[in-house]
Parts: structure tokens; sequence; C-alpha cells
């Protein structure tokens, strides 16, 4: 027998085992899951398939010689012959366009039953009645909830006492540290704190209107330390001439500008729960699983703890 055809029935077998013992030894196996019976269809399909096609050409390529005649266009002096499509070629594709259509509409059909699909209709159904139940809940009691979804969802990288960790994470019982705003200042930033795409530039997009440069390694350490301070001590003249124009003067920010960097708002925590945030430490995720009345709760607890 030929190796080549000795090598493609070796090949044929040990895939086709291995198809089997992955699928059989898989939860639920081939027992009547349409799934698993598709999967294991159409991997015996390209199994068989790709080892006939390589087959057959690379015997090809060592028998045949060329036929047919050179069509008029060429690459660098490269012809192309002017031959039909392999026949075997085009049932194959052809009947992979019939397969996929099957699947998709009689198969395995797009709006057929899911698990995903029915774990995503029952968690928006909890979280409408969630949010109707607690809709009125504000002040000290929406503070609590927002305890409660801290400890359960931010206490594992924040600590306990919203500390960060000893830097692992934001120390959330002040509005920036001063390594988290030289960092932002130095690099720029684009985190949609206030929820849209508002990026602030990075050192050389600075100017300090007061001396009419760019803004200066001794003056970012300066205006760093101040806004790390609560706007407050030595800085205020650099904040005044470079970030106020943005931030406004007390550095709580201008709608549709810049964010507050002088104090936590419920707002801005809910943006960052929204669209993660990436910083000095390092990329906070975003938190999709926590409801619109989760977030607001835990933007309001993050707000009190620095009040």
């Amino acid at each position: 027998m030929n190796k080549l055809y000795l090598w493609g029935i070796i090949i044929v077998a040990a895939m086709l085992g291995f198809t089997y013992m992955s699928v059989a030894g898989s939860k639920g196996g081939l027992n009547g899951d349409i799934v698993n019976m598709l999967t294991a269809a159409g991997a015996v399909a390209l199994v068989l398939i790709t080892v006939f096609v390589v087959i057959k050409y690379v015997r090809q390529m060592q028998t045949d010689t060329a036929t047919g005649n050179l069509a008029d266009h060429s690459w660098d002096n490269i012809g192309e012959y002017d031959n039909s499509a392999p026949f075997g070629w085009a049932v194959m594709f052809l009947g992979t366009i019939i397969w996929g259509m099957w699947y998709f509409i009689a198969g395995y059909p797009v709006n057929a039953y899911s698990q995903i699909g029915e774990y995503n209709e029952d968690s928006a159904a909890h979280d409408a009645k969630f949010s109707a139940k607690y809709a009125d809940f504000t002040g000290d009691r929406l503070v609590e909830m927002g305890e409660s979804v801290f400890l359960a969802e931010c206490k594992v990288c924040h600590g306990i006492s919203a500390d960060g960790i000893d830097g692992k994470a934001a120390n959330l019982n002040q509005r920036l540290e001063v390594n988290v705003v030289k960092h932002v200042v130095v690099n720029g930033s684009n985190n949609k704190l206030l929820g849209t795409e508002m990026p602030m530039p990075d050192r050389n997009g600075l100017f300090n209107a007061n001396t009419g440069a760019l803004i200066t390694d001794a003056e970012i350490d300066a205006v760093s330390a101040y806004v790390a301070n609560g706007m407050s001590g030595a800085g205020a003249d650099v904040f005044a001439g470079t970030c106020a124009a943005c931030h406004n003067a007390d550095g709580k920010g201008i709608d549709y500008v810049a964010p507050n960097i002088a104090e936590f708002t419920p707002a801005l925590v809910t943006n960052v729960l929204n669209h993660g945030k990436k910083g000095v430490i390092g990329k906070m995720p975003a938190f999709e699983r926590l409801n619109d009345k989760q977030k607001e709760a835990v933007g309001a607890y993050i707000s009190s703890l620095s009040k």
C-alpha cells in the first residue's frame, strides 16, 4: 500500500478516536444531545474531508502534469491555467453551504432554547423586580445597601475598609492619591469618568497659563500633592493655571468637560463600574453583573467614606 494512503488511514483513525473520546467523555456524551451530536458529526466530516483533500492533491502533485490553456493575465510573469474548479471541491463547497443553512434553520435554529438565553431572561426579570422594589431607597438606606454590595463584590480587591490593601487597588477613603494624580497628569486619561469619551491629554498637552509653557516635572509634583491633599496646600497656583479650566477652581469638575477630582460622587462611581478604569495600579474591570440600583448604591457608599 502506498505510504501516503497508509498515513492517511492512521491519521483518520487517530483523529476519529480522539473525537469519540472527547465527546463520549464529556458530560452527557452523545445521549440525545443534539449539540454534541452535531459537533461530533462536524468533526468527523472535517477529518475525512481534510485527509481526503490532502491525499488527493499531494498524490496529484506527485503524478500529474500541468495541462490546459494559460489565462491571458499573469503576475510577475507567473501564469495561471484557465481551468474549471475541481468537481469535488465544488460539491463540498455547495454541501457546506447547504449544511450551514440546515444547521441554522432546522438543526439548531437561532431562536432555539438555550440555557444562556434562559439565564439572561431570568436575570433581566430579577433586575427589574429588584429595581422596582428598592427604587425609593435614598440617603442612609441607599448607603447601607451600597455597603452590602461593596462587601460582596468589591472587598476582594479594595479591602473590607476600602483602603486598597496596601496599594493593590485604589484607596477609596480619599478621592485620589499622589501617585494616581501624577500618573494621569503624565500619561493622560480616557476612563469615561463622565460616561463618555472625554480624554485628558498627557503632559505634552498641558500648559500652565501662569508661565505660558508646558507643565514641568516640579509643577507636576506640586499639583499632584495639591489634589491628593484635598485641594489644599502648595500647588494651588499650578492647579489654577493648568487644571482649573476643565476641572473648575474647586476641582469638582464641569459637566461634559472633566470629572470631579475633589470628591467621589455616585455618578462618577457608577461610570467606573460601567466602563472599568485603567491607571497607575492596573486595570479595574467593568461590573456588568451589577444592576443600576446596586451601582448607584455602591456609589453612595463610597461617596460617604471620605465625608
